[in-house]
C-alpha cells in the first residue's frame, strides 16, 4: 500500500474529512488530495502532525493497514469468555484443513509427553504459567518455522 493510500486510510478511520485536516494542519484542501493520491508527499513534521491527528504512531501512519489494526482491535476486545466458546480448530480449519483433519493420521500420543517436558521446563525455568509457557512454545516453533523458510 502507498502512502497516499496509509495517509488516507488513517484520515477514514479517523473520521476526518479532507477540509478539517487541512484546517488543523494550515494547509490547503488539495494538499490533503495530493498527499492522498501520492502526487506529493508530506514532509517529515507534516507526518508527526498527521500521526498525532489520527492518533497513531509515525510508523502506523507510514505502515498503516486497516485490516490488520481491525484485526488487533477485535482481538483485544474479545472477551476471554467469549474466546473459551470459540473452536479455534474449526475456525482455522477452514483456512488450513489440516487442523480438522489431523487427529485421524497423527498419533498425538506420541508428540504430547515431548511438548509436556518443554512446557514443564519453560514454566520451571521462567516461573511461566501454563498459559503463558503454552504462548511461548507456540511463538518458538512459529520462529523456528520462519527460520526454516529462508
Amino acid at each position: 500500500m502507498s502512502l497516499g493510500n496509509h495517509l488516507f486510510q488513517a484520515r477514514k478511520k479517523s473520521g476526518l474529512s479532507q477540509e478539517k485536516v487541512a484546517e488543523k494542519l494550515g494547509v490547503s484542501r488539495q494538499t490533503i488530495s495530493k498527499w492522498e493520491t501520492d502526487e506529493t508527499i508530506p514532509d517529515i513534521c507534516q507526518c508527526k502532525r498527521l500521526s498525532v491527528l489520527y492518533h497513531v504512531s509515525l510508523d502506523e501512519l507510514i505502515d498503516f493497514d486497516p485490516e490488520q489494526k481491525e484485526m488487533e482491535e477485535i482481538i483485544e476486545k474479545t472477551s476471554e469468555e467469549t474466546q473459551a466458546k470459540i473452536n479455534w480448530n474449526k475456525v482455522w480449519g477452514k483456512k488450513y484443513p489440516v487442523l480438522t483433519t489431523y487427529q485421524q493420521e497423527v498419533r498425538i500420543e506420541d508428540y504430547a509427553p515431548k511438548l509436556c517436558a518443554m512446557l514443564d521446563q519453560l514454566r520451571e525455568n521462567y516461573g511461566y504459567s501454563e498459559v503463558d509457557a503454552c504462548l511461548v512454545l507456540k511463538d518458538i516453533l512459529a520462529h523456528t518455522w520462519k527460520q526454516k523458510q529462508k
